[in-house]
Parts: C-alpha cells; sequence; structure tokens
C-alpha cells in the first residue's frame, strides 16, 4: 500500500483548508454556541462555500459535476473540517451519495447526485438504530408491496441533521430474507414523523419514527453488501473527525502551555507537561495510521488477512479512546479556562464526546476484531 496522497487529493486539502479559514474556533462564524444552547440549521453559508469550491462533489463521477475521488480524499476534508467544528452535514450528506452512486439505479443517480454535488439537496443517514446499541437495520423493517414500492416500519434515535436534511438513508431489514436494504426516505412525507433530540454538541438530531411509510422501489437500494459499506464509510470517516478535532486541540493546547507561565517559566517547559502532550501526539499518530488503512481498504477494495472491518475496528478502537485521552489532557493543561464557555475549549470537548459515543466504546470493536479474527485466522 502507498500512503502517499495524490495531486488531487492534496489539491482537496487545500481548498478545504481555504474554505474553512474563515471558521472561527468554536465552529461558528456568527454567534457562538455555548453551553446549553441550540442550532436550529447547518451552517448553510458555509455549505454553499463547501458547494462552489466543488468539496461536496469530490467522490461523485464527472457525468454528476464531480471529479470521482475517494473516501481517503473524503476523509482528508472532513479532518480539517473538524479542527474548526464546522457545522454542516458534510459526512452524512456525502457518504450517503456515495452508497447511491455505487449501489443506485441510474434514475436515482440522475435525479439526486448532481444537486447533492452542488449543495441544493442534503442527504443524511439514520445510523443509530433504537437504542445506540443494536444493529441501525433492525430498528425498522422493510416488506415489499408488490413490485413498485416498499413499507417501511419502525424508529431510528440520534439522526444527525435529521430537521434540515432533504432524504434520510434507512437501514432495514426484510422479514422474508433477513437482509438488510437502504430506503431513501423524504424528510416530509406520510407516516413520517420527527421528535427533536439534543446532542452533547447542542446540536439537533432526530427521532425518526417511520408508521406504513411507503417509498417507490427507486427509492430503495437492495444490492447485497450496501448497507455494510456505507456504515464502514461513517464509521471511517467519524474516525477523520476525532482526528482532525484531535489535532486542532493539541494545536490549542501547545499554544496555551507555550504562553502560560509558572514560576518563571513556560509550562510547556515543564517536564510532567511535555510527556503529557507527548504522550497525545503518539495518539494522534496512531489514529491517523489507523485510519489511512481503512480509508485505502474501502476505497480501493483491495483484499488483506482479514475484511475491511477489521480495519475499520481498529481505527474506531484508536480514534474512540485516542481523542478521548487528547481532549482531557486539553482540558487538564488548560487548567481553569478549559471549563469557561467563552474558551473555545468547551466547545471541542462537547464534540469529542459526541464522536467517542458515536464511535462506541473500544472494547466493542476489540470483541469485533477478535470474532473476524477467528473467523479468519491469520498465517
Amino acid at each position: 500500500m502507498d500512503f502517499t496522497f495524490s495531486e488531487e487529493q492534496q489539491a482537496a486539502v487545500e481548498a478545504a483548508k481555504a474554505v474553512f479559514a474563515g471558521v472561527a474556533p468554536d465552529g461558528v462564524p456568527s454567534p457562538s454556541l455555548t453551553a446549553g444552547s441550540v442550532a436550529d440549521d447547518f451552517d448553510r453559508a458555509l455549505w454553499a462555500r463547501l458547494a462552489d469550491a466543488d468539496l461536496l462533489s469530490l467522490p461523485l463521477d464527472a457525468e454528476y459535476g464531480g471529479v470521482g475521488l475517494d473516501a481517503i480524499a473524503l476523509c482528508l476534508v472532513l479532518r480539517e473540517s473538524a479542527k474548526v467544528l464546522a457545522r454542516v452535514p458534510l459526512l452524512e450528506s456525502t457518504a450517503a451519495a456515495m452508497a447511491v452512486q455505487s449501489y443506485g439505479s441510474p434514475e436515482l443517480k440522475g435525479q439526486l447526485l448532481a444537486q447533492a454535488g452542488r449543495g441544493e439537496l442534503v442527504l443524511t443517514v439514520a445510523a443509530n438504530g433504537r437504542t445506540g446499541h443494536d444493529p441501525a437495520e433492525l430498528a425498522v423493517t422493510a416488506r415489499q408491496d408488490g413490485a413498485a414500492s416498499w413499507v417501511l416500519d419502525g424508529v431510528q434515535t440520534a439522526v444527525p441533521w435529521a430537521h434540515n436534511a432533504d432524504f434520510v438513508v434507512v437501514p432495514a431489514h426484510t422479514h422474508d430474507t433477513g437482509r438488510a436494504v437502504l430506503a431513501l426516505v423524504p424528510r416530509v412525507h406520510e407516516g413520517v414523523v420527527l421528535a427533536e433530540q439534543i446532542s452533547t454538541t447542542g446540536e439537533r438530531l432526530g427521532e425518526l419514527r417511520l408508521e406504513s411509510v411507503r417509498v417507490s422501489e427507486r427509492y430503495v437500494l437492495g444490492a447485497d453488501g450496501a448497507w455494510e459499506w456505507l456504515r464502514e464509510l461513517l464509521a471511517t470517516g467519524t474516525c477523520a473527525l476525532a482526528l482532525g478535532l484531535g489535532e486542532g486541540v493539541l494545536g490549542m493546547t501547545s499554544a496555551y502551555t507555550s504562553k502560560r507561565e509558572q514560576f518563571g517559566f513556560p509550562v510547556a517547559t515543564f517536564q510532567a507537561v511535555a510527556v503529557q502532550a507527548a504522550d497525545r501526539y503518539i495518539d494522534l499518530r496512531a489514529m491517523e495510521a489507523t485510519l489511512w488503512q481503512a480509508a485505502w481498504r474501502i476505497s480501493t477494495g483491495a483484499g488483506g488477512a482479514l475484511p475491511a472491518a477489521g480495519d475499520v475496528a481498529v481505527a474506531k478502537i484508536w480514534a474512540s479512546e485516542g481523542v478521548r485521552r487528547v481532549v482531557q489532557t486539553a482540558q487538564h493543561l488548560h487548567g481553569g479556562f478549559g471549563a469557561d464557555t467563552d474558551y473555545p475549549l468547551h466547545r471541542y470537548h462537547a464534540w469529542a464526546k459526541h464522536l467517542e459515543l458515536s464511535l462506541g466504546p473500544a472494547p466493542a470493536h476489540e470483541e469485533a476484531l477478535g470474532d473476524l479474527l477467528a473467523a479468519h485466522p491469520l498465517g
């Protein structure tokens, strides 16, 4: 494998840096979200700038206005977005569009993808299931009603951007075969009920209740492996967000400890502070290496000793543990400033906790990795 980024991928990073350069470090260029406040919508102005820079269409084929890049390019842009806590559905909408491009019908691709690449249509994904612990596809049932439509029943919780997206991609299982399908459900649709939930970041999530919701066959992605592929892409993208957030926090901590003095010396020169910062740097490098391994497997479909799910599990282990350690150390080294709501670190802390919860606990991923090793012995 070669982790050297291509010229096109590097160009995407530079474009992302230029777009996010105008975003304040608390994640919003307009009035800051503080503890207890709730945002009604994502940052539409920033979304438009991402579209103008062609960053929403990166992975789309040329016929839909894209440049045909891969999951690695998406993760590179996501990393930059997380450094400033950009409040946009970049991961969910782009990943859903990639799933439509890979598994949707020509008619569906023609209807949705060009609009999604221009930022005119927003997609999101219901990936958390009913409780956040059970597989998401088990929370909703799907049954065919004739040859032209499907009927969906069930509940998905903690759906990001649910109140602002045009379509929600809903994983569901079929009673007759037990296989998973993906249904694109319009946000405003008969039988769709949305309730408000609030995340640790102060963003609005949605409880999506589907009551005999009927969708056309063209809006259902029924190919084998579609949901598994999308789930792994979302997980890898979340690892990229954790990496970018961690890098932003470590940079913030380095700047603070270099200026903060005790006994006439910057606290960054104290051995205990330097050792803690070095440990967190090691965490970030491990998060980075495992992220690109997972993104490379998803992008290339290359074979390995284990399925790509194994590399994704390793990336999730490092990301969920690493982002927590980085932010905890930052809080400790900032002292009282870490809890000051006028200082941006509290926002990074809240987002880090949200990402950690979204990724799930490391022991669960270690167990999944163990099951894969048992099923695919090495050597």
